[in-house]
């Protein structure tokens, strides 16, 4: 079964309405990418997400350690490499994609041409017996 996706809706007052949009805005993203993210971060760590302010970030709060501070958010470093084949592998993916679509069109083309050939070749059987009806018959005498 297929990865289905769902739709969450819920209701927010006009001001935490507006700072979302602010929020997505300064991040240069749509409203709904600003809820999938964090429901994407929510979902990867367990439920355990918790929402700081930058400037806490940085200094660190009185309850938690600065290691801890330092690895919220979690962040991972990918080499270069990595980041290069992901891409020529994304563009090979779209390049094939382009190719599946180009021979579907071709193979679409080509099934038309063979149901018009079939269309003109086909005889009807009524139409043979209308033929012989109006030749004479042979008589042998």
């Amino acid at each position: 079964m297929g990865n289905k996706n769902k739709t969450i809706s819920f209701r927010v007052n006009e001001d935490a309405f507006e700072t979302l949009r602010e929020i997505a805005e300064e991040r240069d993203i749509s409203l709904s990418a600003v809820f999938r993210d964090y429901v994407d971060t929510l979902v990867a760590h367990d439920g355990q997400v918790r929402v700081v302010p930058e400037h806490e970030l940085k200094q660190g709060s009185a309850t938690e350690t600065s290691s801890a501070a330092e690895s919220f958010p979690p962040k991972v470093e990918v080499p270069k490499s990595f980041v290069r084949e992901h891409e020529r592998l994304e563009l090979e993916a779209e390049h094939l994609r382009e190719q599946l679509d180009e021979y579907k069109q071709y193979v679409t083309k080509l099934s038309q041409q063979v149901e018009e050939q079939e269309a003109d070749d086909v005889i009807q059987l009524e139409d043979l017996d209308g033929e012989e009806n109006e030749e004479e018959p042979f008589r042998l005498g």
